[in-house]
């Protein structure tokens, strides 16, 4: 099924709510390191409540150790800096959707490394999203596809 990968991702309570959508959705998270913050701080329980124990993560010390768990034609990137819009793209249950941390998205190379990279258009007058938000978006296009084509 359909995975969300976060690259190092540095504010808590959007890895919380990305938390609560993947234990809700029954999708794997991972999370390429290092963070901004660590997972199990008490005040993040608020907001992923009981939701932790219910959903599957797996941690990559690196992008490079992201990399070699992957097929690359299958890691799909969510970015501002992309032409083409989620909703034209072909999603796959293999598929890995992949977001940038909030205040840096990805480095360069990760880019260069990547073939499908796709934007959620919006208003030209605001820079981006909420990565929870965003990841909320992409996922359910991503299954609305998979569960259609079943």
């Amino acid at each position: 099924m359909i995975n969300i990968a976060l690259y190092q991702p540095d504010i808590p309570q959007n890895t919380a709510a990305i938390i609560r959508t993947c234990a809700c959705l029954d999708l794997r998270l991972e999370i390429i390191k290092p963070t901004g913050f660590i997972l199990n701080e008490r005040k993040l329980e608020r907001i992923y409540l009981d939701y932790l124990e219910k959903c599957k993560i797996k941690y990559h010390n690196n992008f490079e150790d992201f990399l070699v768990s992957k097929n690359i034609k299958n890691i799909i990137l969510f970015t501002t800096k992309a032409k083409k819009q989620y909703y034209k793209h072909n999603f796959k249950k293999e598929d890995t959707l992949l977001f940038g941390s909030e205040s840096k998205g990805v480095h360069q190379k990760v880019h260069d490394k990547l073939i499908h990279k796709l934007n959620i258009p919006i208003n030209i007058k605001t820079r981006s999203l909420n990565l929870s938000t965003s990841v909320a978006i992409g996922a359910s296009e991503a299954l609305r596809q998979i569960n259609a084509n079943n």
